[in-house]
């Protein structure tokens, strides 16, 4: 609510403590119940440990502030799109056809792989192109209701026209953080597989080697890294900068995040520079990068939450954070998309032009794609008009 909104922070904030307290223990234990035990504990661990979450979970269920299911809604975001794209008032339906263009498109795309003509690229498969298609409905079917949202005024309440109108804004603010993901979720590849070629420094006093035993366990880095990160943001960082004269605002968090992102990728092709040329690189040099993600991973996924919330109404929370989960599905689409252009034989031969490894290029084209999102993130920042939407009381 209104009186209390200043809590928001905090509560996404601790929520975010609370996940990434249990991804520690698991980053950390995991690889080595693999290497020791095989597969089947390695998953099962975990899945026994939800399943006595869950139950935890539910023995609480009568302590819970329960909202009822809201019955049938007239005026959700859905309706009032549709709304908006069928109505034939107004000159032409220039939104209906851009709608109706992005899903023949989305079809075209499915029945493509569906059918695998000779000119379809052959690593193009279902999860790619379902994810394509879900891009494109999404895309051209917002464009197309932002064109004709007004129709929609005299169908329905004007709060909720300007809520879809809203939430069609947050999007654009969605699809710039996609090339975080992109990066974010690599650590759990690309960066365990380079640190497979790292020397562990076993013989080095501060190194916890009763520990850590495997490359993948630098993952752990990461949740432990949010755990001291977040309160240091909080009791020093934000307060500097505020005595600075600067407001850390979400848009320029989130943009910030993004930059920090790809500064972690430069630092991680040239470690990979430094292997691809023979020389024996200490596998502690990673958390130079995982410090960096890691700090821009606070700036944006821990700030998206309470961005996403602040900025959608009432009647519409729902529905975008069911988009800005999205955003995640749509980073690992650009890594799917990236490494099946790299398997083309003109780019295979435009990287060995470089003289880079293809790993160093791919790190650097990362990097440059974070940056590219950044400056249109920061772009679209300054035009975005902010909203305030909690509650009265």
């Amino acid at each position: 609510t209104q009186a209390n909104k200043s809590l928001a922070k905090v509560v996404f904030d601790y929520f975010y403590l609370s996940i990434n307290l249990g991804s520690f223990f698991a980053s950390l234990l995991m690889p080595l119940f693999l290497r020791h035990y095989g597969p089947a504990v390695a998953f099962g661990i975990p899945g026994v440990l939800m399943f006595i979450a869950t139950f935890i979970f539910w023995l609480g269920r009568k302590q819970y502030v329960r909202v009822p299911p809201a019955t049938h809604d007239p005026h959700s975001f859905l309706h009032v799109a549709k709304s908006a794209l069928t109505s034939t008032n107004g000159a032409g339906r220039p939104g209906y056809w851009v709608a109706a263009f992005g899903g023949a498109l989305a079809i075209f795309l499915l029945m493509a792989w569906a059918i695998g003509p000779s000119w379809w690229p052959k690593d193009f498969g279902f999860v790619i192109t379902a994810c394509l298609a879900l891009g494109v409905l999404i895309a051209f079917g917002g464009f197309g209701t932002s064109l004709q949202l007004e129709r929609a005024r005299g169908l329905h309440p004007d709060e909720n026209v300007d809520g879809v109108r809203t939430v069609l804004r947050i999007l654009i603010v969605f699809a710039l953080t996609t090339p975080f993901w992109s990066l974010f979720d690599q650590k759990a590849s690309t960066w365990v597989i380079q640190g497979r070629e790292m020397i562990i420094p076993h013989d080095q006093w501060w190194w916890p080697s009763m520990i850590v035993k495997d490359a993948g366990q630098m993952q752990a880095l990461n949740p432990i890294l949010i755990l001291a990160i977040i309160p240091l943001n909080n009791l020093f960082l934000y307060p500097a900068l505020r005595r600075m004269g600067l407001e850390p605002t979400a848009l320029r968090r989130m943009g910030t995040g993004i930059v920090f992102a790809g500064i972690s990728w430069i630092v991680a092709g040239m470690l990979q520079l430094s292997l691809d040329g023979g020389a024996q690189v200490s596998l502690a040099w990673q958390a130079a990068p995982y410090l960096l993600l890691t700090f821009g991973e606070v700036l944006v996924s821990a700030t998206a939450l309470e961005f996403a919330y602040s900025q959608a109404p009432q009647a519409m929370k729902g529905v975008i954070m069911a988009f800005w989960y999205l955003t995640s599905t749509f980073g690992s689409l650009w890594v799917l998309l990236t490494n099946a252009g790299v398997r083309n034989d003109a780019v295979t031969a435009h990287i060995a032009t470089t003289g880079l490894s293809e790993n160093a290029f791919l790190m650097f084209f990362f990097a440059a794609f974070a940056f590219a999102a950044a400056l249109g993130f920061a772009w679209y920042a300054r035009r975005y008009p902010m909203q305030d939407n909690y509650r009265a009381g």
